[in-house]
């Protein structure tokens, strides 16, 4: 199978989300199968029904993470030296050169993306365009805007 890349807080997180649907949701959903069958004919039974569907999504949620969890590749780049180069999990300051404004992106796994929180996708065209790239470099990224150019000004392994 393929190695996933993630960091170490992307990681924790699927881990935590894992404890949560394993010790809180699976019992509550068990709960409610339960009170729902106490309510009589199964067949017509829209609450037994819910709770099933429910059950059914928090068991492939489950089997979801704990299989990307198997194949991560956690990456905890504090622990690596800071070259000056862009690789996966660190956080790049760029500046547009058309508009002068700056913006900071970490590099990180595909579930971890979250553009709101400057986190892209290491499969995004901004961060393939970053990847191998040094402090200071130029380069023109295709957005679905149209091309921009950007400015490496820092690259930071936090």
């Amino acid at each position: 199978m393929n190695q996933y890349p993630m960091t170490v807080q992307g990681a924790e997180a699927l881990r935590e989300e894992l404890n949560h649907l394993k010790q809180v949701k699976r019992p509550r959903i068990v709960a409610d199968i339960a009170e729902a069958r106490e309510h009589g004919d199964l067949k017509e039974n829209a609450e037994y029904h819910a709770a099933r569907e429910e059950q059914g999504f928090c068991e492939g949620r489950i089997q979801d993470i704990e299989g990307k969890l198997g194949n991560a590749q956690v990456i905890d780049v504090t622990k690596i030296p800071n070259s000056g180069k862009v690789i996966f999990g660190v956080t790049v300051t760029l500046l547009n050169i058309d508009t002068d404004e700056e913006v900071k992106y970490q590099i990180v796994g595909d579930d971890e993306a979250d553009i709101k929180n400057h986190r892209i996708s290491v499969n995004s065209p901004i961060a393939r365009g970053l990847i191998g790239k040094e402090v200071d470099s130029e380069i023109e990224i295709k957005t679905p805007g149209g091309l921009v150019e950007y400015e490496i000004i820092s690259v930071d392994h936090i």
